[in-house]
């Protein structure tokens, strides 16, 4: 049989301003690393037939299927603030567009699938490990409730690529809502294109936001709508210690998902300066600086859809400044809801964002890690918080603080076991610790083994449920252990 792709592609119906028609680069002998099943199955592919060689040709680019309409997208970006007219998909190959069992348009792109003609003299290839961490920590995102773009299929691709050494090439198949950026609008707007930012505006309306499709002022609800989006998904970020490391403009999301997992990174130890990608040398997308670079992103998209508000620069300029300015306060409210929920509070009382601050104050002073504190936090709900008390340095900060919180928490109106079952389904235990998946990047790269990749993304599909055969997951690094730096590796 052959494997069947019910694409309805859209994207490419635009105008061919908007991409560039190109094939993916045959390669040599592709093999299936990992296909994500139930996936498979949500969008309505076979995933027997996928698991075929057939099949694997096909997620390799080596077989382009029956319906595909490959392009490779334009965009441009402010890449750490300094902006480029022209970036566009420059190892990625969009196949075509499936609809999925919930009705919902998915991109499907091939990450690594070769050189298109925005490659900017690069090879258009992707080395296994940058791969399989996108697979690794997509996934888990996911698991964690997080929107986010997906991982379909990893396949090696029996060739090697040329980085710093040569290393085995890979392809990953993305799944995404759509991969239409910030960056997309910018690439029409320094172009003073603005009949293409209304059809590129239009058609993220009918995509992502149909019930705007008869709004009053649409360009106006839709920069509102992505605002909003994006202050919830930082906030989400930020609750559970993730660092995406690039947040540049070709790098945040129309749809409002977590897209491309380059030097991200996960914290261990508590600090709000953290930062783990190489390439960030000023520290610009730091853990805590991502709400305030979320909201400089969404301005230069506001600043693309100034021609669409009004003819007259100082009125439209006025309208996109009020939008704009909804962002911080929505922000603030899904972070201190989340951050109450983590430490036990369902209702709000005035003092509450101080004492969850003086708890987050004291975890940076003690090294507290980020994960275990807020998971060892719920039993300590239910007892004396001993294990929690073991992630601080000093012992009694914690102990300072948690006679103020068990004040607090007698205010409300859950038992001990209630709220130590609504932390935990909001606090993980299990996330892609950073020693972790180098370790499972080294064994697959050094000796292609995949058996503690195929655990890992088994553990990270449960990260809120106790798996005690798994315990050591949750473990934060040794010494020795930790990751001080993450790499792009593109």
């Amino acid at each position: 049989m052959t494997v069947h792709f019910p694409f309805q592609n859209s994207y490419s119906a635009l105008p061919d301003n908007f991409f560039a028609r190109v094939a993916p680069t045959p390669v040599a002998a592709p093999r299936l690393i990992k296909l994500n099943r139930p996936l498979a199955v949500q969008l309505g592919l076979d995933p027997d037939l996928l698991e075929t060689p057939e099949g694997a040709e096909i997620l390799a680019g080596k077989t382009v299927p029956d319906g595909a309409d490959p392009i490779a997208m334009a965009y441009a970006g402010h890449q750490f603030g300094h902006f480029v007219p022209q970036l566009g998909d420059g190892r990625a190959i969009l196949l075509g567009e499936v609809i999925d069992k919930d009705g919902v348009r998915r991109d499907i792109q091939l990450k690594g699938s070769g050189p298109t003609p925005f490659s900017r003299r690069g090879d258009g290839r992707a080395a296994l490990g940058p791969i399989l961490r996108e697979y690794i920590v997509s996934e888990a995102m996911h698991a964690l409730g997080i929107p986010t773009t997906r991982s379909l299929a990893a396949v090696v691709t029996g060739e090697h690529v040329i980085r710093e050494t040569a290393l085995p090439g890979a392809v990953l198949t993305r799944v995404a809502s759509s991969h239409i950026r910030v960056g997309t609008f910018q690439f029409f707007a320094v172009r003073r294109d603005t009949e293409a930012i209304r059809r590129l505006a239009d058609h993220v309306i009918t995509r992502h936001y149909p019930d705007l499709l008869h709004a009053e002022r649409p360009y106006h609800d839709l920069l509102a709508a992505v605002v909003a989006r994006q202050a919830e998904l930082i906030a989400r970020w930020l609750l559970v210690g993730f660092i995406h490391g690039v947040m540049n403009t070709d790098n945040s999301s129309i749809s409002g998902e977590t897209i491309d997992y380059g030097p991200c990174a996960f914290m261990d130890s508590y600090n709000p300066a953290q930062v783990f990608s190489s390439i960030d040398e000023m520290g610009r997308y730091a853990y805590a600086n991502q709400p305030r670079i979320g909201l400089w992103n969404l301005t230069r998209l506001a600043e693309c859809l100034l021609p669409l508000f009004s003819d007259e620069q100082e009125k439209a300029v006025a309208e996109a400044q009020d939008i704009l300015g909804a962002f911080s306060d929505q922000f603030s409210a899904a972070y201190q809801t989340g951050l109450r929920r983590k430490v036990g509070l369902f209702t709000e009382r005035d003092g509450d964002d101080a004492l969850i601050q003086d708890l987050l104050d004291a975890m940076a002073k003690n090294q507290a890690d980020f994960t275990l504190t807020f998971r060892k936090l719920g039993d300590a709900a239910a007892d004396d918080g001993g294990d929690v008390r073991a992630q601080f340095m000093e012992a009694a900060a914690f102990d300072e603080w948690a006679g103020r919180w068990r004040a607090r928490l007698a205010l409300e109106p859950q038992g001990p076991a209630e709220r130590q079952a609504a932390m935990h389904a909001v606090n993980p235990l299990f996330i892609p610790r950073n020693h972790r998946v180098e370790a499972v990047i080294q064994a697959a790269v050094n000796d292609d083994n995949y058996a503690r990749f195929e655990e890992m993304v088994k553990v990270l599909a449960r990260p809120f449920e106790d798996q005690p055969e798994y315990a050591a997951y949750a473990d934060p690094p040794l010494p020795d252990q930790r990751v001080l730096q993450t790499f792009c590796g593109t």
